[in-house]
C-alpha cells in the first residue's frame, strides 16, 4: 500500500512540472581583467532558461547597484531565452559582487571572482 502511493505521489509530482522549465546558465565576467581601484563593467549573462519569468539584479555587498543596463529578451532554438545585464563599477579590496537571478520561485547568486 505504501508503494502505491508512493509512486502516485511521484507521478503526481513529475506530471505537474512545466515539461518546458529549464533553469538558466549564468556567467559573471568583468569586461576586463579585475583590478582594484580601476574601473570596469561588471557583466552577467544568463542563458538558456524557460520559461522567461526572470529578473537579474547585479549587487555589491547585498546591494543592487544602481544604473545596470539590461539587453533586451532573447531567444534561440528550442524557445530557450538569453538576457544579460551589465554595470560599470570599480572594485575595491574586501567588496563582494555578484549576479542575483530570480528564476519563477528560485533565486540564486552568483560571485564574480576577480582572480585578483
Amino acid at each position: 500500500m505504501m508503494l502505491l502511493l508512493t509512486l502516485a505521489a511521484l507521478l503526481t509530482i513529475s506530471f505537474g512540472q512545466d515539461p518546458k522549465h529549464t533553469p538558466p546558465k549564468v556567467q559573471v565576467y568583468s569586461h576586463h581583467p579585475g583590478e582594484f581601484d580601476k574601473e570596469n563593467t561588471l557583466i552577467c549573462h544568463v542563458s538558456g532558461f524557460h520559461p522567461p519569468d526572470i529578473t537579474i539584479q547585479l549587487m555589491k555587498d547585498n546591494e543592487e547597484l544602481p544604473n545596470a543596463k539590461q539587453t533586451d529578451l532573447a531567444f534561440k532554438q528550442g524557445w530557450r531565452f538569453v538576457l544579460t545585464k551589465n554595470v560599470a563599477f570599480t572594485p575595491m579590496r574586501g567588496e563582494k559582487y555578484s549576479c542575483k537571478v530570480t528564476h519563477g520561485t528560485t533565486v540564486r547568486d552568483y560571485a564574480w571572482e576577480s582572480n585578483m
